[in-house]
């Protein structure tokens, strides 16, 4: 027998490599020829259509569960496998083999899925019986094993199927398959090479009834059709003899109908019996479930009642206003000794009044009439109490500040500086503290008025406290007035400039802000405390602002951020703060101003030092509560440098003055002057106030340098003289000072060049005055030396050799005297002497520089000439 395609081990990895699912394992493989058929019409097997294709039998196992698929294969244009169909066992619904075929070798498969049942199903025809038994059986095999049933078989018999399987033993191949082909691949190849597959076919008991009629029968079983026959007509015989025998026993059959009648009827009795038996029983359950509901309703609603009893009486608990509260909250006193109780009955309320919120109460219970009614009470007693303790706190906040004012004693009086104690007011006011954060939480709308009160009361006060201090400082205070005037041109240069000690001044100034700064922002703190303003606390307790204690009490712990310095957070609460700050503290700064204006009067000098204490206490209150004092320090800075520009101001007008006077002549006198104000200015600086100098100082130097120039103008002839001069004493006044001030020492390097320029300018002139024939035939060379040759310039008109010789027998021929001619110029019109060794020195090195020039040009042009050297020159300048 030919080889079966089944057996062909490279055809089954063909398929499992198109089929690329490494969980499916391949059963069986076979090679078929696939062609299609009319529905319901029998034709012809067209081998000429055929197409060949590949069915492969596989399985995938999840679990405890096994699913069966039938896949058609076909062949690529390059004769690789690859799927063209795939079916799913558990539809196989029919197996039929086509009668039309002589061969019996093709067959058709009918799946109950199919989308269309009216287009007639493939044709498959295998090469021979053998293979399509194979493949059948295995197909039925797997649906008996895994569905659990058998499709219908239409075209061939079951029996001729046992007898094939027993004749070929072994027919597959089972090697690849025992180690991969699953559990049921494994079980089915068992009972093919056990030749057993006729078991799954009929039982083991119908084999055995089979084998026995065979045995009786001795016959030769040659065609499976005529046996077929045989057994068919045996059965109609049996089955004629069995009605036979039951006609016989008819009178038996007749004694088992009565019996049967009679024990009907029994039953039927019975059935009524018990019928009415239900229907009594039915009505009894019906009431016992009645029963059971009233009586478990009535359980309910007495425990209901029970608990609503209780939950009510919570409630009125709630609801229930202590008597002794009532009193206190709308008829009490306020005095110190009553601040308990009145606390305590502000503490019940807000309690009391949160209760009722709907996080704190049932919804249920808020919407009852006794609740809304007891809220309106309480709101009631809540709005009472708020109306009596804000009207107190009003009149006790100034009924305190009028006791004081009344008492001379808390003030400076002549001849003593008191300094301002608010201890005792700040104990009997932190009395009620308590009672303010109440009446926050229960009114926040109240502190607005109470926040005002207070600060119109304290207002006055500290207004008092620091008028009569200042006053009092200012008469305590000795110290001669320093002259305004320092700069001006118009006064004899003897005028006595040397200014007086005003330190106390200054001290005064610094003795005011010691004493009320940290006052304010004391106050600022205690306030913003006080008065239960949200805001961070920065200052720490007993911290130090600039050297001093941040309060006057040790209680007083509370420092307040200023508005710019939070980062968005509370901004509300502290605009508000310092507006209320604003009304606490403001007119205080009127007495500020009069010390400063005072100071000023005696010396505007001093305004540089007071800048610098305002400063140094400025840069201490950046982290303060006080915004309003870091305000007020910004004012007086701006009022202590406003006067300090109306000096500069004026000191420069007094510069300027110098022009309209007559022509002037050798040193002003503001420079000299100048000098000793700086020497001054530089004494008084303290701390930040060095910008504030160096700004006068560059105001000053400009308009004095810019009116030398002016000055300059009015006389052309001695202005170089009129400049050097003066920028020389400019030079020699700063010169310590220049050393270690920048400002000074980038004014003293421009009066130096300003110096150099005009003395170059007057020895030029000096020089070129007293030699100018000399100079003028050197320029004239030089000016030809651009177009014409050296060697032709001889040649030239007024520059031939005769020409030079006239030239240097006119200018040279009496050089002494022409030096010493020079000398006497250069003294001339000269008012400082001490100038005059230094400017001489200028002019020789000058007159030798230039010489030396003209003696180069004369030996290039004219190299056969004898000139003076430059030696001789220098030694006549040295013998002068």
């Amino acid at each position: 027998m030919a080889k079966s395609s089944a057996d062909d081990v490279e055809l089954r990895r063909a398929c499992e490599s198109a089929i690329e699912d490494p969980k499916q394992k391949i059963i069986l493989s076979l090679r078929v020829a696939k062609s299609h058929g009319i529905l319901g019409k029998s034709s012809k097997l067209g081998r000429q259509m055929a197409k060949p294709r590949v069915l492969a039998l596989s399985t995938l196992t999840k679990g405890q569960t096994t699913t069966a698929f039938l896949r058609v294969l076909k062949y690529s244009t390059g004769g690789v496998l690859e799927p063209a169909k795939l079916y799913k066992l558990r539809h196989l619904s029919k197996v039929e083999v086509l009668t039309n075929d002589p061969s019996g070798c093709t067959f058709t498969l009918g799946f109950d899925n199919l989308r269309s049942q009216s287009v007639a199903p493939p044709q498959w025809s295998m090469r021979n019986i053998d293979d399509r038994n194979r493949l059948l059986l295995c197909i039925l095999t797997i649906c008996k094993d895994v569905l659990g049933r058998l499709p219908k078989v239409v075209g061939i018999d079951v029996v001729e199927m046992a007898l094939w399987a027993k004749e070929n033993r072994a027919p597959v191949s089972t090697q690849n398959n025992v180690q991969d082909g699953g559990p049921v691949a494994s079980a089915m190849i068992e009972r093919e090479s056990k030749v057993n597959v006729e078991k799954d076919l009929v039982s083991q008991a119908e084999e055995e009834d089979m084998e026995a009629l065979l045995g009786t029968y001795v016959i030769g079983v040659g065609e499976a059709e005529e046996f077929s026959d045989r057994l068919k007509r045996e059965l109609q015989a049996l089955e004629a003899a069995n009605v036979h025998a039951i006609l016989e026993s008819e009178p038996l059959i007749n004694e088992v109908l009565y019996g049967l009648e009679a024990a009907t009827n029994c039953v039927e009795d019975m059935d009524e019996w018990l019928g009415t038996f239900n229907v009594k029983l039915r009505h009894m359950r019906e009431d016992i479930a009645s029963i059971e509901t009233r009586n478990n309703s009535l359980q309910m609603q007495s425990v209901n009642n029970k608990s609503l009893i209780e939950e009510l009486d919570k409630l009125l608990e709630r609801l229930r206003v202590p008597s002794e509260y009532a009193t206190c909250l709308t008829g009490g006193s306020f005095d110190e000794d009553r601040m308990l109780q009145n606390v305590e009955a502000c503490e019940w309320l807000t309690s009391a009044l949160r209760g009722l919120d709907v996080p704190n109460i049932d919804p249920t219970y808020a919407s009852m009439r006794a609740v809304k009614e007891k809220r309106a009470e309480l709101e009631k007693l809540k709005s009472t109490f708020v109306r009596r303790a804000s009207e107190f706190l009003r009149n006790y906040f100034a009924s305190l500040v009028d006791f004081m004012i009344s008492d001379k004693s808390y003030f400076s009086q002549r001849g003593q500086l008191k300094r301002p104690d608010h201890a005792d007011l700040r104990y009997k006011c932190r009395t009620y503290a308590r009672l303010l954060q109440h009446l926050k939480s229960l009114d926040k709308n109240c502190l607005g008025p109470l926040r005002k009160a207070y600060c119109s009361s304290l207002n006055l006060l500290l207004r008092r406290e620091a008028r009569e201090f200042a006053n009092e400082l200012r008469a305590s205070t000795k110290a001669s007035r320093n002259p305004t005037v320092w700069l001006e041109g118009s006064t004899g240069s003897g005028q006595n400039v040397n200014a007086t000690d005003t330190s106390t001044v200054s001290d005064a100034y610094a003795k005011m802000l010691t004493i009320f700064i940290p006052l304010l922002v004391d106050e600022s703190s205690f306030f913003a405390h006080f008065m239960c303003f949200e805001v961070p606390t920065l200052v720490p307790p007993g911290g130090i602002v600039n050297g001093n204690k941040a309060g006057y009490d040790d209680d007083d712990d509370l420092g307040i951020m200023d508005i710019d310095d939070n980062d968005g957070k509370n901004s509300d609460e502290l605009a508000a703060l310092n507006e209320s700050l604003q009304d606490l503290l403001d007119g205080i700064q009127e007495d500020f101003y009069a010390v400063v204006d005072w100071a000023y009067k005696i010396d505007p000098l001093r305004c540089i030092s007071m800048h610098g204490i305002t400063e140094r206490y400025l840069s201490g209150q950046k982290a303060d509560a006080a915004g309003f004092v870091r305000l007020l320090l910004g004012d007086l800075e701006s009022r202590i440098s406003m006067q300090f520009s109306r000096f500069v101001d004026e000191a420069c007008h007094q510069i300027e003055r110098n022009e309209r006077n007559v022509r002037q002549m050798g040193v002003l006198s503001y420079i000299p002057r100048f000098a000793t104000l700086a020497t001054r200015m530089e004494q008084y600086i303290q701390g930040q106030s060095r910008d504030l100098v160096d700004q006068a100082y560059t105001k000053f130097v400009s308009v004095m340098f810019a009116t030398l120039e002016k000055i300059s103008q009015t006389d052309p002839k001695y202005a170089d003289i009129f400049l050097f001069e003066n920028y020389a004493a400019f030079q020699n006044s700063l010169y310590d000072l220049a050393n270690i001030v920048p400002t000074l020492a980038k004014f003293y390097h421009q009066a130096s060049e300003a110096y150099e320029q005009a003395c170059t300018r007057h020895i030029s002139m000096i020089i070129y005055f007293q030699f100018e024939r000399l100079f003028q035939f050197a320029r004239r060379i030089e000016d030809l030396m651009f177009t014409v040759a050296p060697e032709e310039i001889p040649f030239q008109l007024g520059l031939s050799k005769m020409d030079l010789r006239k030239m240097l027998k006119s200018s040279l021929s009496g050089i002494d005297k022409s030096i010493n001619a020079m000398y006497k110029k250069l003294q001339k019109n000269l008012t400082s002497e001490e100038l005059l060794p230094s400017l001489w020195d200028k002019c020789k090195k000058e007159f030798l520089d230039k010489y030396e020039s003209f003696a180069q040009l004369v030996a290039k042009i004219y190299p056969n000439e004898t000139i003076l050297s430059v030696a001789e020159i220098k030694e006549q300048l040295a013998n002068m």
